[in-house]
C-alpha cells in the first residue's frame, strides 16, 4: 500500500513567506489541538475531510502541469505549420506559372500572384473559400477572355466544366492574341491542382516559323510551276484566280495583264475556251458545272483543241476548301503519233486479218486432212478386223485338225495374223487418241494378274532371242484402265525386248508416297540424249530399221499419248551403251482380295458336249468362222444375221441356247445390246458377250448399263474358249 503524502505538504505554498507559513503552521497546529478536544466520531470525519482536500489540490496541480506542457506542444507545432505554411506559399508564388489548390469540396485553399495574372478582373473575385464553379464563371466574364464568335458566356462556362471533368491539357484564348495553356491535376483524394501557363510567345514563334515555312513553300510552288511543261491555274472556293504558271499564257493566249490574283474564272478561262473544240461530248457548260458544283466534285479529263491544232489535255481537280486546280499539257505529237500507230495499225490488222484467213484456211485444210485420215485409219482398221477375225478363227480351226506336215505351216500364218493384227490395233490407238475420243475407264486393278499375264505372253518371246525376262510380282492394286494400261507395258516390255541383242529384261515395281512406279529395265545400246524426245514420235524406230517385225514405230507413241490422257508420268532414263529405264507412275488404289488364275486356254478334251450356241452376226464370213470354230469344240451353233431373225428363228425351233454370241453393229435393225435385251426379257437370262470392233465410250456404256461383256475383234480364239469354259 503507498503511503499517504504529509498533510501539510498540500498546504504550504513554497513561494509564500517564512512568516506566512508559521502563521498557516499556527493554524495547522490549533485545529488539530481542538481536532483531538472533540470526540473521536467527530475528530475522524473532520480529518477525512481535509485529507481529501489535500488529495485534490494535489491532483489539480499534476493536471495543471499536464495541460502546460500540452500548451507547450500545440504552441511548437502550431509554429511549425505555420512555419511549413509559409514555406508552401513561398513555394507556390517561386513557381512561374499560375498555380491554384481545390480541395476535395472543389473549393479553393490557396492561389500564388501568378494565378489569373492575365485576367485581373476575374482575380479580384477570387477568395479563398471560393468554389471552383464560381472561379469558371468569374473567368467567362472576364473582359481579356476572347469568346468565340458565336458563344456566350454561359455556353463557355459548360465547355469549360465538361474539360475539368475530362483532366486534358487545353488552351484558352486571350484579348490582345494572347493564350493560356491550361492543365488540370486530380489528386488521389479528390482535390484538384490548377495550373495556369501563358503559350503566348511560344505560339507566336511557332506561328512565325509557320509563315516562314509557308513562304518557303510557295516559292517552292511558284518555282515547280514556272518550270513544269504544263500551264497551271489555281482557284480558290469563290472562283478567283489565286495561283498560276507563264505555261497557261502561252497555252491558253492570254494576255499578261489579265494574269492577276482575283480575277475570276469566267473573265480568264472561260474566254480562252471559247474558241476551242471540247472532245469525248465534253461542253463548256458541263465544265462551268462541275466548277459551280456545290457539293464534292470528283476529277476530270477532256481534251480540247484550238483553232491552231494544238490538241491540250484538261485534267480539273477538287482541293480542300472548295477551291480546284486546272491543269492544261500540250499532247499534239502523242496525238499525231497515235493517229499514224492507229493507221498503220489499220494496215496491219487488214494484212494480219488476210495473212489470218490465209493460215485459218491452210488450218482447216489440214485438220480436214487430218480427220479424214484419221477417219479412214479408223475405218479401214475397223473394216480390217472383220476379215482379219475370220482369218484367224478359220486359221485357228484348221490348226485344230492339220496333221505335223501342216501345223507349222498353220502356226506360222497364225502368227503373221496376229502381227497384223497388232499393227492394226496400234494404228487404231493412234488415230482414236488422235481423234480425242479415247475413252478411258479408271479402276481398280490388281497388278499382280497383269504382270502374271504380261509374264507367259513375253517369256516365250525373251527365250526365242537368248534374252532373260524377270517380271518381278506385285501384290499391290493400282487405279487405271485396264485395257491401256496393258497396251501401255506390253509396248514397254515389247521395245525392250526388241532392241535388246543380249543380256536381260527387268520388270519391278518400286512403292512411292501414295503410288507406284513400275519400272523396265533392259540392257540394250541406250538413247542419245538428243533422240530420247524424239523416240515418242510416230514411226521413228532407233537405227532405222525398216523390218516389220522389228514393228512400225507407233508404240511409244502410244504409251506416251495413253499415259497423258490416264495422267500417269512417264519417265524415261538412258545412257548410250549402259542400257534404258522407262517408268510409268500410278496411284496406289485400295487393297483388293487376291485375284484368281486366268483361265487356260480350251483345249479340244476340256469342250463341253451338248451345248448350244446362238451366234447373231451379220458378216457371213466371220459368222462361218465362230460357228467352225466352236463346232469343232463340240457346241452346236444356231446363226442368225440380225436380231428380229434370231428371235424368229427360237420361237420357231423352240429350243433356247445355253449362251448368247451378238454382234454389236448389225444393220439397220436393234444394236447387239439391244438384240441381247430382248432375249433375256423373252427367253430368260443366258451368259452373253458382245461382239465388236467398236471401242468408243458410247459402246462400252451402253454394254455397261446391260451387264453385258465385250469381246473385242479380231476375236481371240482362246478368249472364245475361255467364255465357253466357264458358260458350262
Amino acid at each position: 500500500m503507498n503511503p499517504q503524502p504529509p498533510i501539510t505538504a498540500g498546504l504550504l505554498d513554497p513561494k509564500d513567506s517564512p512568516a506566512r507559513q508559521i502563521e498557516k503552521l499556527l493554524t495547522i497546529a490549533a485545529a488539530l489541538m481542538s481536532h483531538a478536544e472533540q470526540g473521536q466520531g467527530d475528530r475522524d470525519a473532520a480529518f477525512e475531510e481535509f485529507r481529501r482536500a489535500a488529495v485534490l489540490e494535489e491532483h489539480v496541480r499534476q493536471r495543471t502541469r499536464e495541460l502546460e506542457a500540452a500548451l507547450r506542444l500545440l504552441h511548437e507545432a502550431n509554429s511549425t505549420a505555420e512555419s511549413s505554411r509559409r514555406q508552401l506559399s513561398q513555394a507556390v508564388e517561386a513557381i512561374e506559372e499560375g498555380f491554384a489548390l481545390f480541395d476535395p469540396e472543389q473549393r479553393l485553399v490557396l492561389h500564388n500572384s501568378r494565378f489569373c495574372g492575365d485576367l485581373p478582373d476575374a482575380r479580384a473575385r477570387l477568395h479563398p473559400g471560393i468554389s471552383f464553379p464560381d472561379y469558371i464563371r468569374a473567368v467567362s466574364h472576364s473582359e481579356n477572355l476572347r469568346l468565340p464568335p458565336d458563344e456566350g458566356p454561359e455556353a463557355w462556362v459548360e465547355k469549360r466544366m465538361a474539360l475539368h471533368r475530362s483532366d486534358r491539357i487545353f488552351y484558352v484564348d486571350l484579348t490582345g492574341d494572347r493564350w493560356l495553356q491550361i492543365s488540370e491535376q486530380h489528386m488521389e483524394d479528390g482535390s484538384t491542382v490548377v495550373l495556369q501557363t501563358n503559350v503566348t510567345e511560344i505560339i507566336r514563334a511557332e506561328r512565325s516559323e509557320r509563315g516562314k515555312l509557308l513562304d518557303d513553300q510557295a516559292r517552292i510552288i511558284r518555282a515547280t510551276l514556272d518550270h513544269i511543261n504544263q500551264g497551271v491555274a489555281i482557284f480558290d472556293a469563290e472562283r478567283r484566280l489565286a495561283g498560276w504558271n507563264w505555261r497557261l499564257a502561252q497555252l491558253l493566249d492570254i494576255r499578261a495583264p489579265l494574269l492577276r490574283r482575283g480575277v475570276d474564272y469566267d473573265a480568264l478561262i472561260a474566254p480562252a475556251l471559247s474558241h476551242t473544240a471540247f472532245s469525248d461530248g465534253f461542253s463548256p457548260e458541263r465544265l462551268r458545272a462541275w466548277i459551280w458544283q456545290s457539293g464534292p466534285c470528283p476529277p476530270l479529263s477532256f481534251e480540247i483543241e484550238q483553232p491552231t491544232g494544238m490538241v491540250l489535255a484538261v485534267y480539273g481537280q477538287e482541293m480542300p476548301g472548295r477551291g480546284f486546280v486546272l491543269s492544261f499539257t500540250d499532247v499534239s505529237r502523242e496525238r499525231l503519233a497515235i493517229h499514224s500507230m492507229l493507221r498503220a495499225n489499220a494496215t496491219l490488222e487488214a494484212r494480219v486479218a488476210t495473212r489470218t484467213e490465209q493460215l485459218a484456211a491452210a488450218l482447216a485444210s489440214a485438220e480436214r486432212a487430218n480427220a479424214t485420215r484419221s477417219r479412214f485409219v479408223a475405218a479401214a482398221s475397223h473394216d480390217l478386223l472383220q476379215p482379219l477375225s475370220a482369218a484367224k478363227l478359220f486359221v485357228a480351226a484348221a490348226r485344230d485338225e492339220a496333221g505335223p506336215g501342216q501345223s507349222t505351216t498353220l502356226e506360222k500364218a497364225y502368227n503373221a495374223l496376229i502381227s497384223v493384227e497388232g499393227i492394226l490395233g496400234a494404228l487404231l490407238d493412234i488415230s482414236r487418241l488422235e481423234a480425242g475420243s479415247g475413252s478411258i475407264d479408271v479402276t481398280p486393278l490388281p497388278l499382280s494378274l497383269l504382270l502374271a499375264q504380261l509374264t507367259d505372253e513375253f517369256v516365250p518371246f525373251a527365250a526365242e532371242k537368248g534374252l532373260r525376262l524377270t517380271i518381278l510380282p506385285c501384290a499391290l492394286a493400282v487405279e487405271s484402265d485396264p485395257a491401256y494400261l496393258r497396251r501401255i507395258l506390253q509396248n514397254l516390255i515389247g521395245n525392250a525386248l526388241r532392241y535388246t541383242s543380249q543380256g536381260r529384261v527387268l520388270v519391278g515395281v518400286r512403292r512411292l508416297k501414295g503410288a507406284v512406279r513400275v519400272e523396265v529395265h533392259d540392257t540394250g545400246p541406250g538413247i542419245a540424249p538428243e533422240d530420247q524426245q524424239a523416240v515418242f514420235r510416230e514411226f521413228h524406230r532407233i537405227g532405222g530399221s525398216a523390218s516389220a517385225a522389228a514393228g512400225m514405230g507407233l508404240g511409244l507413241a502410244i504409251v506416251e499419248r495413253a499415259c497423258a490422257l490416264l495422267r500417269h508420268p512417264l519417265t524415261l532414263r538412258s545412257r548410250p551403251g549402259l542400257g534404258t529405264c522407262f517408268a510409268v507412275e500410278l496411284p496406289v488404289a485400295p487393297d483388293l482380295p487376291p485375284a484368281g488364275l486366268a483361265p487356260a486356254p480350251l483345249q479340244m478334251e476340256d469342250a463341253p458336249c451338248g451345248r448350244i450356241a446362238l451366234l447373231v452376226e451379220n458378216d457371213e464370213g466371220l459368222r462361218r468362222a465362230i460357228a467352225l470354230l466352236l463346232e469343232r469344240r463340240g457346241i452346236d451353233v444356231l446363226e442368225a444375221a440380225s436380231g428380229p431373225e434370231a428371235i424368229g428363228l427360237l420361237e420357231e425351233i423352240g429350243i433356247v441356247p445355253d449362251l448368247y454370241l451378238i454382234d454389236q453393229q448389225l444393220g439397220a435393225g436393234p444394236t447387239g445390246v439391244e438384240t441381247a435385251r430382248i432375249l433375256h426379257r423373252t427367253f430368260g437370262q443366258r451368259p452373253t458377250r458382245i461382239i465388236t470392233a467398236d471401242r468408243t465410250a458410247a459402246t462400252r456404256t451402253a454394254a455397261g448399263a446391260a451387264g453385258l461383256e465385250i469381246m473385242f475383234k479380231p476375236i481371240d480364239p482362246d478368249a472364245l474358249g475361255a467364255f465357253v469354259l466357264q458358260s458350262d
